[in-house]
Formats: C-alpha cells, sequence, structure tokens
C-alpha cells in the first residue's frame, strides 16, 4: 500500500473522470448556450461552468474528503432513511430513468437524422439493441473500465472533437455576439447559465461517480483516507481543467455559428451544421464518431455506478452483474420512448434533485471542519427538499400545474420568493436553515 500516486496516475484517473461526465448533452447544451447567449456569452459561459464543471468535481472531492465511500454513505448524515431515498431517486434519474437512455437516442438522432429510412421507431429499436449490448458488454467487465474508458475511449473522443475546435478557433464562422441574444439570457446571465448547467446532469452524476474513483483510486494502492481526498483533488484537478476548455471552446464554437443559422438550432442541429461547414460530407462520419463515442463512454460508467451502488447498498441475492443487465435492460425499454419524451419528463426531477445535491455537497466540504451532525443534515436538507419542490412542479408540464392548488403554490411563491424565476427560490431557505440548525445544535451540544 502507499499514499500516494504517480503523475502518469492522476492523470489516468482524471482522464477516466472526464470521460464518464462528458456524454452526449455535455457536447450539445454549450453550443446552445453559445449561440443563444449573444453579447452575454462570457457571463452565461462562467455560470454554465460553475454548476456543470465545479459542482461535479466538488462532488467527488467531497465524498473522499467526507471519510464516504459512496453517495449512500455521504448521505447518511441526514438518517438511512434519507439515505436510501435520496442515493435510489438520483441513481434511477441517472441511471435508467433519463440519463443513459439519453445517450442512446441522442447518438440515434445525430447518427441518423438524415438518413430517412432508418429515422424511425423500428430503427430506433435495432440501434439501441446494438447500443446496449456493447454498454452492457463493457460495463460488464468493471476491472477494465479505467482502460476502456481511460486510456481509449477518452483519448479518442478529444482528438475528434478537437479537430472542430481548431477550426473554429483558425477559421471563425463570423464574429461572437454578432446575433441579439434569446430573451432569457439578456437578464441575469451567471444565474441563467448556471441552471442550465443542471442540463448535463453531472452535479448528481458526481455524486454518483465518486463510488467508480474511490475503488480505481483504492485499486491503485492508496488506503490512507487523508491521501485518498488528497489523489482525488489531484485527479479532479486534471477534469476541471480540460472540461473548462472543452466547454469554454464549445461555447465559442456555437456563438460563431449563430451566423451560419437563420433560426436558433439545438445543439445536435448546431453541431451537424458545425461540422458539414468545415469538413463537408466528412463532416457528418467525424460527428457520428464524436457523439457515439461520448454517449457509449458516459452510458457504460452510469450503468457500472448504478450497479456497484445498488449491490452496496441493498444487501439483497443480486449480483453487479445481474445488476448490470437490470439496468441496460431497463434503459433500452425507457430508450425507445423517443428522445424528446426522456426530455420532457427528466426537468421536473433535476430541478427537484439539484438543490437538494448541492446542499448535501456543500454541508459534505463544511462536515471536515464540523463533523456529519444529524440535525444540521436533516434540517438544512429538509427545508432544501421542501423549497425544491416548487422548482419540481413549476418545470411540470402546463395541463398540469395549472391545477388549482399548484397553480396558487406557484403563484405565491412567484410574489414572494426571491430567485423563484430563475430557479433559485430555495438557496435563501438552505442558508437559514443551515444557520439556525448549526446554532441549534451547538447550544444543544453544550447544554
Amino acid at each position: 500500500m502507499r499514499n500516494k500516486l504517480k503523475l502518469s496516475e492522476n492523470l489516468l484517473i482524471g482522464s477516466l473522470l472526464f470521460g464518464l461526465f462528458f456524454g452526449a448533452g455535455n457536447l450539445i447544451f454549450p453550443l446552445e448556450i453559445g449561440q443563444r447567449s449573444g453579447a452575454n456569452l462570457f457571463p452565461v459561459t462562467i455560470g454554465f461552468l460553475a454548476s456543470a464543471v465545479s459542482l461535479p468535481i466538488l462532488a467527488v472531492v467531497a465524498t473522499a474528503a467526507s471519510d464516504s465511500e459512496s453517495l449512500f454513505d455521504l448521505s447518511k448524515g441526514a438518517g438511512k432513511k434519507f439515505a436510501y431515498f435520496f442515493t435510489t431517486l438520483l441513481y434511477l434519474a441517472i441511471g435508467p430513468g433519463f440519463a443513459i437512455p439519453r445517450t442512446a437516442t441522442t447518438s440515434y438522432e445525430v447518427i441518423f437524422e438524415g438518413f430517412k429510412n432508418f429515422y424511425n421507431p423500428v430503427g430506433l429499436f435495432i440501434f439501441s439493441v446494438v447500443f446496449f449490448l456493447a454498454v452492457l458488454f463493457f460495463s460488464i467487465k468493471k476491472a477494465s473500465l479505467i482502460d476502456t474508458i481511460g486510456k481509449y475511449m477518452t483519448p479518442i473522443f478529444l482528438i475528434l472533437l478537437s479537430l472542430l475546435l481548431v477550426l473554429s478557433i483558425f477559421k471563425p464562422m463570423g464574429p461572437i455576439g454578432a446575433k441579439g441574444a434569446a430573451p432569457k439570457y439578456l437578464v441575469s446571465p451567471f444565474a441563467v447559465g448556471f441552471v442550465d448547467g443542471y442540463n448535463t446532469l453531472d452535479a448528481p452524476a458526481g455524486l454518483a461517480f465518486a463510488i467508480i474513483i474511490i475503488s480505481n483510486i483504492k485499486n491503485l494502492g492508496v488506503s490512507d483516507k487523508k491521501s485518498m481526498a488528497f489523489e482525488t483533488f489531484k485527479s479532479g484537478i486534471v477534469c476541471l481543467i480540460a472540461m473548462s476548455i472543452i466547454y469554454s471552446g464549445l461555447a465559442f464554437m456555437g456563438a460563431g455559428s449563430a451566423n451560419i443559422m437563420d433560426d436558433f438550432e439545438n445543439g445536435a442541429v448546431i453541431l451537424a451544421k458545425i461540422s458539414s461547414h468545415y469538413l463537408g460530407g466528412l463532416g457528418h462520419l467525424i460527428l457520428s464518431v464524436i457523439v457515439f463515442i461520448a454517449c457509449l463512454k458516459t452510458a457504460i460508467g452510469l450503468v457500472s455506478a448504478c450497479s456497484e451502488m445498488f449491490e452496496d447498498m441493498f444487501k439483497i441475492n443480486i449480483s453487479y452483474k445481474q445488476y448490470c443487465y437490470i439496468f441496460t435492460g431497463l434503459s433500452f425499454l425507457v430508450a425507445n420512448l423517443g428522445l424528446k419524451q426522456i426530455i420532457s419528463l427528466s426537468v421536473p426531477v433535476l430541478m427537484f434533485i439539484y438543490p437538494i445535491s448541492i446542499v448535501l455537497i456543500l454541508l459534505s466540504i463544511l462536515s471536515i471542519y464540523m463533523g456529519k451532525r444529524k440535525r444540521v443534515y436533516q434540517i438544512t436538507l429538509g427545508v432544501t427538499s421542501l423549497f425544491a419542490l416548487l422548482d419540481f412542479i413549476k418545470a411540470l408540464p402546463d395541463p398540469i400545474k395549472n391545477i388549482g392548488l399548484l397553480d396558487s403554490i406557484l403563484t405565491f411563491g412567484e410574489n414572494t420568493l426571491p430567485g423563484f424565476k430563475i430557479g433559485f427560490a430555495w438557496i435563501i431557505p438552505a442558508l437559514l436553515a443551515f444557520v439556525i440548525s448549526y446554532l441549534i445544535d451547538r447550544k444543544y451540544i453544550r447544554n
């Protein structure tokens, strides 16, 4: 056993972490904010980086630094019932519920959108069979995950993507900010960019992927808890730098793409048109490879993380390998609902999960200094969950949220809660709950 990784090992773990995080959603959302933010590109991008890069890395580091080995272990500060509830909800959301199926449907739509004979439910079914067989094959081989994603898939992906990024820098599509911003980016651009970062799912994913990163660092021979936290931090910095550079480059590329398009487009269309602009017919082939690798490696990581967590959390007679079959099968079924349906179903759940995830990450960092105070965890996370429900309701489809009681709740929130319109109604209540619960807890201990 040892207490330090070699630089090459930190780079490898950082590459694994980057590969786990960076899927198709990470590829298309920065392009969208770049194209739609206009002259506010810089503050919107900074906000996006804060939630889509800083929070996920903090999530992994917080898990290791707070002497936890998984999200379930991390959540137990608020009690076992909360740990079971939140861990199960989060893993189902970033697993077979939304994120894993989205990797299949996104790659299918990008690759086959122009092929009318294959762009239909039957085509999606056939593609998803092949896609999830590949996911199952690699996720079952848990021991080789670091090689599969860290050594091979991530470098190939970065080389292909860098080709487009370099072209956009040295042969720009036009001036940045020449086209006006979409209405939502005109007010509070940083905050809007921050909330846009939710779409990547990476803060909850960071809590989920921590179990993979920690186990791989252990496999490399590090066992001391303080050393584990420090090596996780060092590897996280590698991932943070890489993701920040790629995201910023994509946002810049998206901003330039506004000059070659008449209207705002979704990220997949933006990427397709940029590829065709620079590389013609070859562009679609390169784009297809980029998106397929990005989606495949993220899906492998998510199936592996979900399977490992459920095997560890529920002490029942289901093995890691069997969980891989279960989660891959469920993901296959959900994927065949189609991308549009998956995204519409996921948004309300994300708006509920994200505030809780952020507060749990911050509490875990603070626990290094104050310890895991159960009363503080329970009150702070309880209040956060209550106000996160408002964001959940606000993101529901109009026919549902316009029902009498729900409509009254939303009207009250909009008229009384600061930050409600941009999804930040939970911040002040969570902060007050933390301060009050901490003071109560200290007084209780002294007495």
